[in-house]
């Protein structure tokens, strides 16, 4: 009978299989780095248009405006002329532009890419965001107007290379260009409702610029231009394209963005504050100020009376602190953030107060915050900005104070 034969497996079998497995999925790791080093050289270089090409397709859609606001209170200024750039986003004549070019003015006029000059008309204008939309009437029967397209500015990081294209100094068409320097910039001075959060770049942007685009690789608008740092070098700042795009259904529907109003300014009591003044001090909103006018101070919300500099911040001691609202505590920033964000207009809201170390009720009826002074001065507009408490979204001393 034959002795059946009998394989053997190698014990160096396994070992190779081993070896083969490993080196697959170091394949398919390097394969998987690659894949992402690839789409983060998209994302990062994006199209490759070249510049002048880039320009000559979304040129056209960039617009000069000018505007002439009258004061019939100042004989020697009584008419004032300003100029501005602005963007095309519809073909039948919607333009994007900043608040401060066109808001309150007179008489405004937009010229055109190929030198049509044509009267337009305020749709809607938002001066604590500095947006505004403006129309003309397509001069060409049949035919819109050049657009571009409105992109994101979500994935925007320092670095990206971005191009801004407007009419600095009334003169024609210039195009700049630069990299975004950071993003989430935030006004030191920015009320808790209009914390917007700029794009910093350094492409070059002058008196005139403002309203123009600020458009990426591929020729997206990722910003409007908005302002720069008076006596800075290369620190300029856009509006993000995603707020704009937020903002403009409020600007068409309403011609303005409603937002709920207290008229109450002030800060959180922090425990370093309780710890320096060694008083009794409760968590929640130090109210600093109460605005003339408005709904808190139309039921006796009493406002600081001692001015104190502590570690170089100033404090304005002394007023009512709002410790709940609508009874939820509101001593740290995400309480509080919560009950701002659920104030309507109209509404109804029972504020808690401490005073003298009693406590009482107040019932406020929250209203539209009207257009202030302040919201259209230059340092609002920061057209250019002022110098003031620092760089933009930088504090570098106290904290935040809230204005609702």
């Amino acid at each position: 009978m034959p002795i059946p034969s009998v394989t053997r497996r190698s014990p160096k079998a396994p070992y190779a299989a081993r070896r083969l497995l490993v080196l697959f999925l170091g394949l398919l790791l390097v394969a998987v780095e690659s894949v992402g080093a690839a789409e983060s050289a998209v994302r990062q270089t994006g199209c490759q248009e070249p510049v002048p090409s880039l320009y000559e397709r979304v040129s056209p859609a960039v617009v000069s405006i000018t505007a002439t606001s009258v004061d019939p209170y100042d004989p020697q200024g009584r008419v004032q002329r300003l100029a501005g750039s602005g963007v095309i986003v519809d073909g039948s004549g919607m333009i994007l532009t900043n608040s401060h070019v066109v808001f309150g003015n007179q008489v405004i006029a937009v010229t055109l890419d190929d030198g049509t000059s044509l009267p337009a008309r305020v749709v809607g204008a938002d001066p604590l965001f500095d947006l505004a939309l403006i129309r003309v009437t397509p001069p060409y029967s049949g035919r819109s107007l050049p657009t571009v397209k409105l992109g994101t500015s979500e994935r925007l990081v320092p670095g990206d290379e971005v191009y801004a294209i407007g009419n600095p100094f009334g003169l024609e068409q210039t195009l700049t260009r630069g990299i975004v320097s950071a993003v989430n910039r935030i006004l030191p001075s920015a009320s808790w409702f209009v914390r917007e959060p700029l794009i910093q770049t350094d492409a070059a942007i002058n008196h005139g610029s403002s309203g123009g685009p600020l458009i990426d690789r591929c020729g997206e608008v990722v910003g409007i231009t908005t302002a720069i740092l008076a006596d800075a070098q290369g620190i300029g700042f856009a509006i993000p394209v995603n707020l704009v795009k937020e903002v403009m259904p409020d600007l068409i529907k309403n011609g303005r963005v409603i937002r709920p109003w207290l008229g109450i300014q002030g800060q959180l009591v922090s425990p370093e504050l309780k710890n320096l003044l060694r008083l009794p001090l409760s968590d929640g909103l130090l109210v600093e100020v109460v605005e003339p006018g408005s709904p808190a101070s139309r039921l006796d919300i009493r406002g600081g009376n001692l001015d104190v500099i502590i570690g170089g911040s100033p404090f304005l001691l002394g007023g009512d602190i709002i410790t709940e609202i609508d009874g939820e505590p509101v001593g740290n920033p995400e309480t509080l953030t919560r009950a701002l964000k659920a104030l309507k207009v109209a509404a109804t809201i029972r504020l808690t107060l401490l005073r003298d170390q009693e406590t009482r009720h107040v019932d406020v009826v929250i209203v539209e915050r009207p257009v202030l002074k302040s919201d259209v001065s230059a340092e609002q507009t920061l057209a250019p900005l002022s110098r003031g408490s620092g760089p933009l979204g930088v504090r570098t001393r106290g904290t935040a104070r809230l204005v609702f």
